[in-house]
């Protein structure tokens, strides 16, 4: 997959590079100060000033120093340092620095090159003060000696143009080009020498320069007459061309050079040394004066120079010399690893920007040929894309939308490598923060919550707490809780219930009553920060638990503190007999309201007994003449809560003969059948005092439950079965405490003075269930699995 994303980026890079624009050139002239106008790039590129801030313009330079800088405002480009020409380009002629103008917004790159002109600011400069020539007596007029030239570091016509030597009798000066443009010279004799008459000629050699005004170097010749020496040594060749790769070891062996002198003794004897070497020369290469060895001195750099051209002097022992020329070829070998500049760089970017600039960058190699060639790619599988440029500039860009819910960051490793052998690369890693924007909804930890709480619960208070998380960061992920807007039958619900906007805590705002409201639910919204704001919503379930806090109500018999009512139990009736039934319901739910009873006191205890369970009272054998006619009974109903809480209950039953006496009467215990004797006095006296105080005790006892009765009886008003439900309020049945195989209907007669029941029978189990509205207007109530009519 990475080479045919190489290849599709060389395509493009070469599409590109053929339909970029074209190389501009703007020019300034060494050593000017720093801030001087070079030109208005904003005029150049057709454009408006302020298109240069919006567009992000800036200057970017090959080597990484900036010699330039873009003033924004009026769009001229300033001088950021003085120039040099000869430092930064030494002979190279023109001196041109390339540069790129780059645009951002959208993206443009405009290759621009900077021409240093020169000035003269050099003055030629002989290597040796003094010049010393050896000119053999015989030589004939016309012969021609070659001078050691004079260096300028200027160029062109401000480098050396002319040379001049002082006036004399023997030998005027004659200037000429070198194929490199140099100018050198040389002694022309015009006169026969005789070292007799004149052993030696001084003379003064000026050098000029072609600049305005003329700058000049001046040097003294010392021409020595010598004897005859028939022979100069002649070079096997006069020009000697080698090459030398860039990394060879300091004191490599460049070239021996060799040259011949046919004379013999001192005057064949020939020695090698530079003729005329500058600097650069001096301190890069050596001659073994001898041998003729040319050797390296340091090491050699394509990069900076690319060849030398040395001239060797071979000179004999009589003073006369030969000269050739060796070219030195550095050859280029792969010693450079690519560069890779980063011009602009952003990060964080936001994560739903799909193709978005986050780098511009540009590779080089200093190397040439195939060494210098650079492919550039990215390393792993990451979402994000090369885009090649001209100039060697690559735009790194997102493939498509990120998700920082996914990644948060991405290191990215770009890598260039050379083409050369052995190839060279070099890697870069960049990191990319992705910056959030709100693409997420807060979540709850669950759709549906539900809580408990028990009822009488004190105001305010904490009863559970609902959370939603939001995937997104900072602002976007700050979560506000609050109540979905209720509808109108919801109001009254919202009145005891808050929630706390910032943690989602729930409180309850007042007691709540589990006979009034047994469940309710709300919706609860969570609302991030961010822009627009996003949202979510879960079900809150509130189920109100039941507490103990209700006694028994005893419906049959009415404790209503009128004449108690009385049950009639035939003398005839056998074991067995089903005397009456306590019919008691309690208000609460659950074991809350299961019911049971006790036989608390009894006339005659072993007369009745009492089920636990559904509260009936039968004969517990048959009925003796000797039994008392009225009888009382007390019962417990308790119910199964913690604690339990009781109500008692008083019963009378009267044996009777029969049913057909309209008034029953208690008859008189004849007088002659009482016999009292003392003990019975006191018996008597006891039990009235008892009596007494149990009536007294009865007396509280009913005010006390005629008073709950009052109360109760408002609770039920406010707490009508009958009445409607309202909507949002969840309806739980009740289970009774009588079994469905004992249902009984008890009617009661209206107007009797002595509360008689009217008949008490049993009925079906199988009544349909209390509903709202309608249906529980047209059916009769159960409570408790009794039938009230």
């Amino acid at each position: 997959m990475k080479p045919n994303r190489q290849v599709i980026c060389l395509v493009i890079l070469l599409w590109v590079c053929e339909a970029g624009s074209a190389t501009g050139r703007f020019s300034v002239a060494e050593e000017m100060e720093v801030g001087s106008f070079v030109a208005n790039v904003a005029k150049t590129l057709g454009l408006e000033v302020g298109e240069l801030s919006v567009r992000g313009a800036q200057v970017l330079s090959e080597d990484n120093r900036q010699y330039l800088q873009l003033s924004l405002e009026t769009g001229d480009l300033l001088l950021r340092e003085k120039l040099d020409r000869e430092e930064l380009c030494g002979p190279r002629e023109p001196c041109l620095l390339p540069f790129q103008i780059l645009l951002e917004k959208p993206f443009q790159i405009v290759r621009t090159e900077l021409w240093v002109q020169d000035i003269n600011d050099h003055s030629p400069v002989f290597l040796n003060t003094e010049i010393l020539l050896n000119v053999p007596e015989n030589s004939q007029p016309g012969s021609l000696f070659s001078l050691k030239t004079a260096q300028d570091l200027d160029i062109g016509s401000n480098s050396v143009q002319n040379y001049t030597i002082s006036l004399n009798p023997y030998f005027h000066l004659q200037t000429r080009a070198r194929s490199d443009g140099r100018m050198f010279a040389e002694l022309v004799l015009d006169k026969a020498l005789d070292r007799e008459v004149q052993s030696e000629v001084t003379l003064t050699l000026t050098a000029l320069d072609g600049g305005f005004p003329p700058r000049s170097g001046t040097a003294q010749i010392r021409v020595l007459v010598v004897d005859i020496n028939d022979n100069a040594p002649v070079f096997s060749q006069p020009q000697y061309e080698v090459q030398i790769p860039e990394n060879s070891p300091i004191g490599s062996l460049v070239v021996t050079v060799s040259a011949r002198d046919l004379d013999i003794g001192n005057n064949g004897q020939v020695s090698y040394s530079f003729f005329q070497g500058s600097e650069e020369i001096i301190n890069t290469f050596e001659v073994n004066p001898t041998s003729g060895e040319i050797r390296t001195k340091r090491k050699l750099d394509f990069e900076a120079i690319k060849f030398y051209e040395v001239d060797i002097e071979a000179t004999d022992g009589g003073g006369l010399s030969g000269k050739c020329i060796v070219v030195v070829q550095v050859t280029d070998v792969n010693d450079n690893a690519p560069e890779l500049i980063i011009s602009s760089f952003t990060s964080p970017i936001p994560e739903n920007s799909p193709e978005t600039v986050v780098a511009v960058f540009k590779i080089r190699d200093q190397d040439s040929g195939e060494n210098g060639q650079m492919v550039c790619s990215i390393e792993g599988n990451v979402p994000f894309i090369l885009k090649p440029s001209i100039d060697n500039f690559y735009t790194l860009l997102t493939e498509n939308s990120l998700d920082r819910e996914s990644k948060v960051e991405y290191n990215i490793t770009i890598i260039v490598t050379d083409l050369g052998t052995p190839r060279l690369k070099t890697e870069r890693n960049i990191t990319v923060l992705i910056s959030d924007v709100n693409d997420n909804p807060p979540e709850f930890t669950q759709t549906t919550y539900t809580f408990y709480l028990q009822e009488n619960n004190i105001p305010a208070l904490h009863i559970g707490s609902v959370r939603a998380n939001d995937k997104d960061s900072g602002t976007n992920a700050k979560v506000t809780y609050s109540f979905q807007s209720p509808e109108a039958g919801d109001l009254p619900l919202f009145s005891y219930i808050s929630i706390n906007s910032d943690n989602g805590h729930l409180y309850v705002l007042r007691s709540l009553d589990y006979e009034v409201i047994q469940a309710f639910h709300f919706t609860v919204r969570a609302t991030d920060a961010g822009s627009p704001t996003l949202s979510s919503q879960a079900l809150v379930q509130v189920v109100v638990l039941d507490e103990n806090d209700n006694s028994p109500f005893v419906l049959y018999p009415l404790q209503n503190g009128t004449t108690p009512c009385n049950d009639l139990v035939p003398r005839a009736a056998k074991p067995g007999y089903l005397v009456t039934k306590v019919v008691a319901v309690d208000r609460d739910s659950g074991q809350n309201s299961w019911l049971s009873y006790q036989m608390l006191k009894a006339t005659d205890p072993g007369l009745f007994t009492l089920w636990a369970h559904n509260g009936e009272v039968c004969t517990a054998r048959p009925i003796s003449d000797r039994d008392v006619i009225k009888q009382r009974l007390l019962v417990l109903v308790k119910d199964n809560g913690e604690p339990p809480l009781s109500t008692v209950v008083t019963l009378n039953v009267i044996l009777v003969d029969g049913f057909s006496e309209p008034y029953l009467q208690l008859p008189d215990t004849p007088k002659e059948q009482v016999h009292i004797d003392s003990l019975t006095i006191y018996l008597i006296i006891s039990l009235v005092v008892i009596s007494f105080l149990f009536l007294v005790s009865i007396i509280m006892f009913v005010t006390i439950c005629l008073w709950k009765r009052k109360r109760n009886a408002t609770d039920c008003r406010q707490f009508d079965p009958n009445g409607p439900f309202p909507g949002h309020l969840m309806d739980v049945s009740r289970t009774g405490t009588l079994s469905q195989s004992y249902q009984y209907e008890v009617c009661l007669t209206s107007g009797s003075g002595t509360s008689e029941f009217k008949f008490l029978k049993p009925i079906l189990p199988s009544v349909p269930p209390q509903g709202t509205g309608k249906d529980s207007q047209e059916n009769p109530v159960l409570r408790n699995g009794y039938m009230l009519t």
